[in-house]
């Protein structure tokens, strides 16, 4: 079956689905396979529950119409995708980077929202399927598409704009994280910067964070746009200090958040400065900044009895880790106890990045440090402030909730680690 045919069924379903669990009237189902699953075992499943057809890639055990044999049944959803987004011919940002990416794609959709009918990324569905669904979901009335793209390896994000072909992009920063694909920080930047690299290629405009070096490396690119605290940038915005939470100024605007956090500074100012690009009113980007409210355990603030709560469980790597780190620090309030978990995805440096925490926590005002999961436990300290558990279940095993009363709490892990389980034991 030829993609224009394909596309045409399309648009003629209610969407596209992975899931026999959520599958919709008039639906068409994708059979995908997995580590733990063969999407061809449910194909007369969701046709039974309403899909319109099904998309196989193996022979099926009884002969249907309705069932479609195709080659690979994940590269027919990407050139669907494609092949979607081209005929819509919306006009696309797409962001990555190390950290902040999927809070700055939420920051960049509530002020384009403001003005213009967006379709987002949907959580963090940023992969070779997420991509794919993000551009599926759009429709005619769609006016600007954001679509996030996350990688842990090199031509990853290479592969997903050749899906997505985006007409604009932002990369946050470039840290220390999937450091066991990408090999090293530098291998992070050449991985990152294939978004770039697309761009340029393809004659697109780059938004650029002016106060990053790494960044200004770009401009000798004719089409950018960028903000910083330099007179240089496009939008010289600059960082006020002295606020928990984070804000930015544009002139005489002030934009303060629900952010905790001065590193969400940078994100709030990419989420303003691509609002002034496509002409959305500076009191409505501010609004929409300002409304925005951190949630699915990213820097969420939560309040249990007298215990205060910063939980930043999604994710983790050494960047993020000394950013939240050192931010917690300088927070005003009561005691502090921070709850690290292991950061996966470290590869060979994965002992060293840990200890390395370890040594910033002994040389930190904190007042007491609980380190979970099996590379932390592996480290070495002197100092009685900090404890360490192998599991979570031997941590739950010895914590005793009344010792956080009155404190101000930091959980931060890999999601793996699954750490906003501690708030339940509070």
């Amino acid at each position: 079956m030829k993609i224009e045919q394909i596309h045409e069924l399309f648009l003629n379903s209610s969407g596209v689905s992975t899931d026999t669990r959520k599958i919709n009237h008039n639906s068409i189902f994708f059979a995908l396979k997995g580590d733990n699953f063969n999407g061809n075992s449910f194909a007369l499943q969701a046709l039974e529950k309403g899909a319109s057809y099904a998309f196989i890639d193996e022979q099926p055990v009884e002969q249907n119409s309705r069932l479609i044999l195709v080659q690979d049944v994940l590269t027919a959803l990407q050139e669907l995708s494609t092949f979607h987004r081209i005929y819509l011919n919306t006009p696309i940002i797409s962001l990555t980077g190390s950290n902040g990416k999927t809070t700055t794609k939420e920051l960049i959709n509530a002020v384009l929202s403001k003005k213009y009918k967006t379709t987002a990324t949907v959580g963090n569905l940023n992969n070779p399927i997420g991509v794919p669904l993000t551009l599926l979901s759009m429709t005619r009335e769609t006016e600007i598409g954001i679509v996030e793209m996350g990688a842990n390896h090199q031509k990853e994000i290479e592969f997903l704009c050749g899906i997505a072909q985006p007409d604009y992009g932002y990369i946050t920063n470039f840290g220390k994280a999937h450091l066991e694909g990408f090999g090293s920080v530098e291998g992070v930047i050449k991985g990152k910067s294939e978004l770039y690299d697309f761009l340029k290629q393809n004659n697109k405009t780059v938004f650029l964070n002016y106060d990053d070096p790494i960044q200004k490396k770009q401009f000798d690119y004719h089409k950018t746009y960028s903000f910083g605290s330099s007179k240089e940038a496009d939008l010289q915005i600059q960082f006020p200090m002295g606020s928990d939470y984070a804000s930015i100024q544009y002139n005489d605007l002030k934009i303060e958040s629900n952010l905790i956090g001065a590193y969400n500074a940078k994100n709030m100012a990419a989420a303003f400065s691509i609002g002034k690009y496509f002409d959305v009113p500076e009191d409505q980007i501010k609004a929409a900044i300002k409304e925005y409210t951190p949630r699915n355990n990213r820097s969420q603030i939560i309040q249990k009895g007298s215990t205060k709560i910063i939980l930043d469980a999604y994710n983790a790597n050494p960047t993020s880790m000394v950013a939240a780190i050192e931010n917690f620090e300088n927070l005003k309030g009561a005691s502090k106890i921070v709850f690290l978990g292991d950061m996966f995805e470290m590869g060979a440096q994965a002992a060293d990045e840990h200890q390395q925490l370890v040594n910033k926590m002994e040389a930190s005002n904190i007042e007491k440090v609980i380190l979970l999961g099996e590379n932390f436990h592996r480290t070495t300290t002197a100092t009685e402030k900090i404890q360490k558990f192998k599991n979570f279940e031997d941590f739950k095993a010895a914590f005793n909730p009344k010792e956080t009363e009155g404190k101000f709490l930091l959980i931060k892990g890999s999601r793996g680690m699954a750490l906003e389980r501690i708030v339940d034991l509070l």
